[in-house]
């Protein structure tokens, strides 16, 4: 009983003596915390963590039982942990800090971007061209892979393939994916409304046991690129002609032109899509409203 209160009373002194900037810190660092657990969990890295749990576990046990042989070469283990954790956990700490860098405060920390009206002219085309593509190659069942680069940029991805930099064309496109031909064979990847590489290869799914099986190989390097950055990949089945769609590792099916037309334009203009769905929501009411004032004016007009 008297530990209780000397661990209450020792609690309530620290309490006491806490500022309000303790209290901040205290905040943030909870929520650092909770987002350190929700990354692991989300990936491999909770198998890797339930490793060195056992590893202390091992350590703690050999020592109060006095093995000293084994504490000893499980301390040596620990003293490199730092530069071992960082190691093992390279591809989490890299997904989190480009996570960070596609967040709006590091968007918009370093905006480099072209926002002209050339700019979007040409988006505008090269969004067309896609479409009309997409639905050609759908149409003959002609197997396609399309990304679209946003924030984070595919210089990796890009380096492995040919480097094209032409203007979207339905044509190009057929060319490019048309069985057989030296460039069918990888994804295309578009930048800044041009096609800037062919036969580029994709990085592969983080979780590849969980995807259905029966998705083929240009679905699963779909998903494995939208995993790894911020881009829109773009998928025809070779199989059945299918239009999907993956982003931020979701895989989304059967799009019409029209969808895929309103899936790219809201990825590529969010801020100008927003303002005008809107304003078509606003101005969708008045014209609701509008219209029975003209019927009833030329039912008058014929009485």
């Amino acid at each position: 009983m008297d530990l209780i209160k000397n661990a209450l009373n020792m609690v309530w002194s620290v309490i006491q003596t806490m500022t309000v900037m303790d209290f901040v810190d205290i905040a943030l660092m909870s929520y650092l915390v909770y987002l350190l657990i929700k990354l692991i969990r989300e990936t491999r890295a909770s198998q890797l963590i339930k490793g060195i749990m056992i590893v202390l576990a091992a350590y703690f046990i050999s020592t109060a039982i006095g093995l000293r042989s084994m504490s000893y070469i499980i301390k040596s283990v620990l003293n490199v942990g730092l530069l071992a954790i960082i190691i093992m956990f390279q591809p989490e700490i890299r997904r989190a800090l480009e996570k960070a860098g596609r967040s709006k405060f590091g968007i918009g920390l370093l905006s480099f971007g072209d926002n002209s009206d050339q700019y979007t002219a040409r988006w505008n085309s090269a969004i067309d061209e896609i479409c009309d593509a997409c639905t050609d190659l759908s149409a003959t069942k002609t197997g396609a892979l399309i990304v679209i680069e946003r924030q984070t940029k595919l210089g990796e991805q890009i380096e492995n393939g040919t480097i094209l930099n032409a203007k979207p064309s339905k044509e190009l496109f057929g060319n490019i994916f048309f069985p057989n031909t030296p460039l069918h064979d990888g994804a295309v990847i578009i930048r800044d409304g041009k096609i800037l590489a062919a036969a580029c290869f994709l990085p592969k799914p983080q979780k590849e046991e969980l995807i259905n099986k029966k998705l083929g190989s240009r679905h699963r390097a779909a998903i494995g690129m939208s995993e790894n950055s911020d881009a829109l990949v773009i998928v025809v089945s070779e199989e059945t002609g299918q239009i999907s769609v993956a982003e931020n590792g979701v895989l989304t099916r059967d799009y019409t032109r029209f969808k895929l037309n309103e899936r790219l334009r809201e990825a590529i203009f969010p801020n100008k899509y927003k303002r005008k769905k809107d304003n078509d929501n606003d101005g969708g009411e008045s014209d609701d409203e509008q219209k029975p004032k003209k019927k009833r004016s030329r039912r008058s007009k014929r009485s």
